[in-house]
């Protein structure tokens, strides 16, 4: 678990694509959920940011 956040407050890639991607995921589900109006509305944001947060992390260096 320390690993993980010394991954990311030094910035490496393999931390900062987990939340990435479990951002996405969140998003995803905000999406198919059919009850709550809110999570609904906010669902795209989500997943974009996810999505391109992954796609900036995917340039940070491996973790050592």
């Amino acid at each position: 678990m320390t690993r993980f956040f010394k991954g990311l407050f030094k910035l490496r890639r393999g931390p900062w694509e987990m939340v990435a991607t479990v951002l996405i995921a969140i998003g995803v589900f905000m999406l198919m959920q059919p009850y709550v109006l809110w999570a609904y509305t906010y669902s795209f944001i989500v997943t974009l940011i996810g999505t391109v947060m992954f796609i900036i992390v995917s340039h940070f260096p491996e973790q050592e």
